[in-house]
């Protein structure tokens, strides 16, 4: 049944995105599950578990979606449209600055699997959402702690050791250090002999601490899923305009004269009160 199972669909050979485009999963995602998406109908919570085996930067467009799933683009458009209003998905548009200090805004179909309402998305688009994803950086730590022998056979750690040391590993990496960053501080002009090396890298990762990065919040914009029209996070519920929601949209107050218009009339009243005083005076 194609609305349970995608037998020709492969996740894995699905088509990436643009560099930088594509899908972009959200943080604070809970692991993932056979009941993630049953509270969607079968279509679109085939479709949504799909989505959510893709990897980031995934092309997640409806006419991509239409040449691996077995739906056609008006099909998978309105599935994805009762995704989105569930929760699962927004599009928008994000500035991006690069190393050099220039900056763009690039397209985003930012991706939750877990079903979020308007006002999370809001303070998303706001940057305020806490940055802890459910893939924690400890076992990124935990891997750079057993491995760091290697590099230097005297700072061979217990994995006892490494899961004692690894959340200060993973205050570097949440200050923007990168793994060379930390072996470079761990390892450079070890004494000799090392008598205690988990004491020695506890030493380092504490004194050698890099500062926070100065927080930098994103620039945000989401967009209708229908017309693509930008706006505020409140006009958009459910991912979709007042417009498309079948809604009237409220009264525009006139637009204001232009300055030559406003001299006209000012030069006519000025004149039709002249009229008035030279009548008044010849009666």
């Amino acid at each position: 049944m194609a609305d349970a199972n995608f037998s020709a669909a492969s996740p894995s050979a699905h088509p990436m995105a643009g560099p930088g485009y594509g899908k972009r999963t959200t943080p604070g995602q809970p692991p993932r599950t056979n009941h993630d998406f049953a509270h969607l109908p079968p279509r679109e919570a085939a479709i949504a578990a799909y989505l959510d085996q893709l990897p980031d930067g995934a092309d997640i467009s409806v006419k991509t979606l239409a040449k691996q799933l077995p739906y056609g683009q008006c099909a998978l458009g309105t599935a994805l449209n009762r995704i989105q209003q569930a929760g699962h998905l927004r599009r928008g548009r994000e500035c991006i600055t690069a190393d050099d200090g220039s900056s763009r805004w690039i397209t985003r179909s930012w991706w939750s699997r877990s079903a979020r309402d308007d006002d999370w998305w809001a303070t998303f688009t706001r940057g305020d959402v806490p940055r802890q994803s459910a893939r924690p950086t400890r076992s990124r730590a935990h891997i750079l702690l057993a491995a760091l022998g290697r590099t230097a056979p005297v700072l061979s750690l217990s994995d006892a050791d490494c899961a004692t040391l690894a959340p200060l590993v993973t205050d570097w990496f949440e200050r923007g250090a990168a793994e060379d960053d930390v072996l470079r501080a761990l390892t450079a002009g070890l004494p000799t002999p090392v008598h205690h090396p988990a004491a020695l890298v506890r030493n380092r990762l504490t004194s050698k601490l890099p500062p926070p990065p100065t927080p930098r919040p994103p620039l945000r914009i989401l967009e209708c899923a229908n017309c693509g029209a930008p706006g505020r996070p409140e006009t958009l519920p459910g991912g979709r305009c007042s417009a498309c929601r079948g809604e009237r949209a409220p009264a525009q107050p006139p637009a204001p004269l232009s300055a030559p218009t406003v001299h006209d009339h000012a030069a006519q009243i000025r004149a039709a009160m002249s009229r008035q005083r030279q009548e008044r005076a010849h009666a």
